[in-house]
């Protein structure tokens, strides 16, 4: 099912709801889960996993790689973590990526600094499309080679270092790069120090940060992380929360659907991940927090009721922390009265498509203006949208969030829409249209 490609075709506008809901397990925690799991000593127990395409691909990647994972239930998986270095595979053995820029980024991180590693590491259509030159860069500098040489795009293939060393890291906006750099470090000798002049997510510093001997946060700089290499990493038991970017969508459709409310339980709150409902509440969004609990990451239940909104002014501090909620954002930009601004928004290109130029595109349908360049898009919101739109149809060019975003808009507006190649939101959210329909959405499934 989760391979084959289908359309969703909705004409409807979704009923009024007042729900109480759960939306997937965090992705980017699962991932990154799976990952540090495998390189850690003895077994790691694993809850709340998302079963999706893209931690199917990663888990499809370790037991390439020698680990043993085994499911004890739904969700639930055990790791038998080999330790750091351990990983091996056959030269020239392949690992597919799948659509996972992440899953990308940070095994070839891992794989940088672990010895003998010779493998041919590829991803599907969109993937492949996606600059990974940053990176390559970067693993450089630990000394490991790509090959061919000045292609930064997959397929390639990976050499891994035969003697990495510790390095120093300026990190920006991407929270990938980061732990890729972390990640590669955790193997290599001395100490490689971060300095993050930017706050992205941090995820695989949560993870790790039990390991004191391995990881820390300098003293009297807290932007400074600080990683000793060639250490031993204790297993994981971890509860993975639910996901605050599959929850953004669910919010935007209760704000703009009258007498609607809704409340998400257990999602991630993660104050590096809460950029998108920071600035909703600066525009007059009623949204709350509740039942907040501090285990591995912040808990919480968000709470959310329909109501208007003003527009909308991101500047480019909200960009690390709201990376993946663009998408819905200018959907919730274009349906509200006035003019959002945008800012710092460049890293949008290099997404599982070009996220500015793809939402651009199917607002412009709809009679909406927008106004865009490499770092800002400007939006010219309106209350009601161009009527008399017999059909729009959307091609998300392998990008979850443009899938999501296209069918919250059509659910709203009441016009008709064709979003071919749904299936790519099974990267992130499997239960998404199941969520949808629970909320009186009306849809067809075409395959």
């Amino acid at each position: 099912m989760l391979n084959k490609s289908f359309a969703v075709i909705t004409s409807k506008k979704i009923r009024s709801f007042k729900k109480v809901i759960q939306v997937d397990s965090d992705k980017s925690i699962s991932i990154r889960s799976f990952l540090i799991g495998a390189i850690s000593h003895n077994i790691s127990q694993i809850k709340n996993v998302l079963e999706s395409e893209d931690v199917y691909s990663t888990i499809k990647c370790l037991k390439k790689l020698g680990v043993k994972i085994r499911r004890i239930k739904k969700k639930e998986y055990l790791i038998y973590g080999k330790g750091l270095g351990s990983l091996y595979a056959k030269n020239n053995t392949e690992l597919d990526f799948g659509n996972s820029g992440t899953l990308a980024r940070l095994l070839i991180g891992i794989l940088s600094t672990t010895p003998d590693i010779n493998l041919k590491i590829n991803g599907d259509k969109s993937l492949v499309k996606r600059d990974m030159s940053k990176l390559i860069f970067l693993m450089n500098k630990f000394g490991a080679e790509f090959l061919p040489k000045n292609k930064f795009k997959l397929p390639l293939k990976i050499i891994s270092s035969e003697m990495p060393v510790g390095i120093y890291y300026k990190s920006g906006i991407s929270a990938q790069l980061k732990s890729a750099v972390i990640l590669a470090a955790l193997n290599s000798f001395g100490t490689t120090r971060i300095y993050e002049d930017a706050k992205s997510r941090d995820h695989t510093e949560n993870i790790l940060i039990k390991n004191k001997k391995v990881f820390k946060v300098e003293k009297g700089n807290k932007n400074t992380l600080i990683i000793n290499g060639k250490n031993y990493l204790n297993s994981l038991n971890l509860t993975i929360p639910g996901d605050p970017s599959s929850a953004a969508f669910i919010t935007a459709l209760t704000l703009l659907n009258k007498n609607s409310s809704i409340r998400i339980k257990k999602v991630g709150l993660n104050l590096r991940r809460t950029g998108f409902y920071q600035l909703l509440k600066k525009s007059g969004a009623k949204i709350s927090f509740k039942n907040i609990k501090k285990q591995d990451e912040i808990t919480g239940d968000i709470l959310v009721k329909s109501g208007k909104i003003k527009s909308i002014k991101a500047s480019a501090k909200y960009y690390p922390i709201t990376t993946d909620e663009y998408p819905i954002l200018f959907v919730l930009a274009a349906l509200s009265p006035g003019i959002s601004i945008f800012k710092g928004i460049t890293d949008l290109a290099n997404k599982e498509s070009n996220r500015i130029q793809e939402m651009k595109k199917i607002l412009k349908k709809l009679g909406i203006r927008c106004i865009t360049n490499k770092n800002e898009m400007k939006i010219y919101g309106k209350a009601k949208v161009k009527k008399n739109i017999k059909i729009i149809k959307v091609n998300p060019r392998g990008d979850h969030r443009i899938a999501m975003s296209s069918l919250i808009l059509s659910l709203i507006t009441g016009i008709p829409f064709v979003i071919k190649n749904f299936n790519t939101v099974y990267t992130s959210s499997p239960s998404f249209l199941k969520i949808i329909k629970s909320l009186g959405g009306s849809f067809e499934i075409k395959k």
